[in-house]
């Protein structure tokens, strides 16, 4: 099967943007949290391919670290955003009437508030850690998962195979986890692999104002705020995670609109693989 060059090139940046930060489990070039003052701001060479930033650590090395813990965020969001949103998805467009209607305004209410809104009340209750901004990521992403499968769900529950199941007493749960959802998992693949891209900016975004991923854990988006002081005198400070931020949602968003073709080529508009 021939696969869209967007996700050919998506892939194989992917692959490669993975496997730097899978490998910072094991190996990293030097100790990312250790401070060496006589090398600070050093450009970059052959032992320090990416420079050193303003407290002598090897920016490489923090990007490797950081990478994971990025990664590993937005995995978590974008899976338990999938799940909450399928079930809420299902419930409003295969049961409708009044939970319908319940579950849809209370997903239009979360969308009505901007995300940085969302992301300050989630970290003063709980406090300004790594769980609280997956769970403001994970409310932020909820509204999107569910639309798309309460859309899909709408469309398949009056096919004739949905009314041959109900006339042969399937339930709720078995009409709509065997029957509909694996119909709707070509789109909710795509919307998982772009929502992985999205996920991966906003926790940059919330890391640089602060509200993500505390030192001394490394993150991408706390390195462009400690580096915006010194773009001038040392801009390789700035450009090595932002050209990673950069580099990793270009590949997840191409990944994701590559599925999406594929999938239209393959099931065209009907996407009935039951």
């Amino acid at each position: 099967m021939k696969m869209p060059l967007e996700f050919k090139i998506g892939a194989v940046i992917g692959i490669l943007i993975v496997s730097i930060s899978l490998l910072s489990f094991i190996w990293v070039p030097h100790n990312y949290n250790e401070i060496d003052y006589s090398i600070r701001l050093k450009p970059p060479d052959t032992n320090h391919l990416l420079g050193t930033d303003n407290f002598g650590r090897d920016i490489f090395s923090r990007i490797m670290a950081g990478g994971r813990n990025s990664l590993f965020l937005a995995l978590c969001t974008v899976a338990g955003a999938a799940a909450i949103g399928s079930l809420l998805g299902l419930i409003a467009g295969y049961i409708g009437g009044i939970t319908g209607e319940i579950v849809m305004r209370f997903i239009d209410t979360i969308n009505s508030f901007p995300g940085i809104v969302i992301a300050l009340f989630v970290v003063a209750v709980l406090d300004n850690s790594q769980f609280s901004i997956f769970i403001a990521l994970l409310i932020l992403f909820i509204p999107g998962f569910t639309r798309i499968i309460r859309t899909g769900t709408l469309k398949y529950k009056s096919s004739e195979f949905i009314q041959a199941e109900k006339i042969m007493g399937a339930g709720f749960f078995r009409i709509t986890f065997i029957h509909i959802l694996p119909n709707l998992a070509p789109s909710l693949l795509s919307a998982s692999v772009i929502g992985l891209s999205n996920a991966i900016l906003a926790e940059s975004a919330m890391s640089y104002l602060g509200m993500g991923i505390q030192p001394p854990h490394p993150s991408w988006g706390r390195m462009l705020f400690e580096a915006q002081g010194w773009f001038f005198t040392a801009p390789w400070y700035a450009l090595a995670p932002g050209f990673f931020i950069m580099l990793t949602v270009l590949a997840f968003h191409l990944l994701g609109q590559g599925i999406r073709r594929q999938t239209e080529l393959t099931f065209g508009e009907h996407n009935d693989i039951t």
